[in-house]
């Protein structure tokens, strides 16, 4: 499992797809998920998954998936 807590926080838009771009090809290669914990709604659209929790209590959606094949 790869855990990443604002990986993308301090970066440029171009940065930041890059950097998602590592987190999923390290994912496949190591066959694993990942969980990052996120406020940059450019990034959430390229997550198969997305959780956020209001109010206490966690609520799951579909994400687009919109990775990057």
């Amino acid at each position: 499992m790869i855990l990443a807590d604002e990986p993308t926080a301090p970066l440029d838009s171009e940065r930041t797809m890059a950097v998602i771009r590592i987190l999923n090809d390290m994912a496949r290669k190591f066959e694993t998920a990942i969980i990052v914990v996120t406020h940059d709604e450019k990034i959430i659209p390229t997550f198969k998954r997305i959780y956020h929790i209001r109010d206490g209590m966690p609520h799951e959606e579909a994400g687009e998936g919109r990775g990057f094949g």
